[in-house]
């Protein structure tokens, strides 16, 4: 009798195991449905969103607008991308600090574009890399609907058209939009996704989060300066690292208030037009005087170089300038002609009126405001 109820208190205790280990596994696949939805949601807004830290993630880019900056953007990304999977280098004595790597980076990319000919010119740039890009045409929607990572590098006067297209403003909630396009502010970009500036914080609300900056086409060659608008309240820590690690491919980055975007895009956007003139002013004066074209540009293309080594050094314009300008010499004699012609005086006039200029390219990005019932409504200008 004794062996019986032995048995049945083990097959007992076999059957309650069991359902317990049932009930566990139902449990763990409960719990992993969870995960995957957590990380499913966590991927979309971990971006514009303060969290937790999560394992890394790979993110989808779309560059709208894709042309000559888009194409350098994208170059820059993907080549950083290629060389940190190559051989890491070996660690020397010094201590150097290392830049910050997002937890979630671009792993995937869409380039959009209107026309064959961009298409093809896109594709030929970046060949290399067409196993994780992809270029379609006129399809800026489906593109941002698939993407957390949205790039804006198209031209002003097109701001309004892709954003204010039907449905973007909902295939971009809980996303990041990082615009480049020149002079259009962060209220402008917001008008044209939502005909007016929402009062509430991304986090509120959790529509996407804009982020503005500016680069050059020194991009190209990765040795931009990007300029990048800081924001109130200030990006999440994890969004700032990736706007930075982004632009940080292509070259130099520094955030700056609003307020100077306008005078940054002068300086930095137009900046290698207006160094590209003084440059062929030089070559040619060269040229006349004798030197060969090619030795002239190389000549001077080199020493423009080398003073920008000498003043990134901390070499002051002024003092380095005094330094080079011996008594009675052949520099001062050339510089008294600058001066005299208020070359110092024209390029500082040529920046402050690129920068009020930079100002105006967002005029077609206006609101207007009806009352309608009492309430008042933003709408755009016609």
């Amino acid at each position: 009798m004794g062996d019986h109820s032995d048995i049945v208190k083990t097959t007992t205790t076999t059957t309650t195991n069991n359902n317990n280990n049932n009930n566990n596994n139902n449990n763990n696949n409960n719990n992993n449905n969870n995960t995957t939805t957590t990380t499913e949601m966590s991927n979309m807004l971990a971006l514009t969103h303060h969290s937790t830290p999560q394992p890394p993630q790979d993110l989808t880019m779309a560059v709208l607008g894709c042309g000559t900056m888009g194409i350098a953007i994208l170059n820059g990304i993907l080549t950083s991308l290629v060389e940190m999977q190559g051989p890491k280098p070996l660690q020397s004595g010094a201590s150097t600090p290392s830049e910050d790597i997002p937890r979630s980076l671009p792993s995937r990319f869409i380039a959009c574009v209107r026309t064959p000919e961009t298409a093809k010119k896109v594709k030929g740039a970046l060949w290399e890399h067409s196993s994780v890009l992809k270029v379609v045409r006129n399809d800026n929607l489906a593109a941002v609907q698939q993407s957390q990572v949205i790039l804006l590098t198209c031209k002003p006067y097109m701001v309004r058209d892709i954003l204010g297209a039907p449905g973007m403003a909902k295939a971009l909630h809980g996303k990041l939009l990082i615009s480049v396009c020149a002079g259009i502010t962060v209220e402008q970009l917001e008008i044209a996704l939502h005909g007016a500036v929402p009062s509430k914080d991304p986090d509120e609300d959790g529509r996407c989060r804009i982020v503005r900056a500016m680069c050059n086409t020194a991009a190209l060659i990765r040795e931009s300066m990007t300029v990048i608008s800081a924001t109130e309240p200030p990006l999440p820590r994890e969004t700032e690292t990736l706007v930075t690690w982004i632009f940080k491919r292509v070259g130099d980055v520094v955030y700056l208030p609003a307020r100077y975007m306008n005078a940054s895009t002068a300086l930095c956007g137009s900046g290698p037009a207006f160094y590209s003139l003084f440059l062929e002013a030089a070559i040619e004066g060269a040229v006349a005087m004798g030197l060969p074209r090619a030795e002239a540009t190389r000549m001077a293309t080199q020493t423009m170089r080398g003073t920008t080594g000498l003043i990134q050094s901390g070499e002051h314009p002024a003092l380095l300038r005094e330094k080079v300008c011996t008594p009675g010499g052949c520099t001062v004699s050339g510089v008294l002609v600058l001066e005299e012609e208020r070359v110092r005086g024209t390029i500082s006039k040529a920046v402050r009126e690129a920068s009020r200029v930079a100002g105006q390219l967002g005029k077609n990005i206006q609101a207007a405001t009806v009352v309608n019932q009492g309430d008042a409504h933003l709408h755009f200008d016609e």
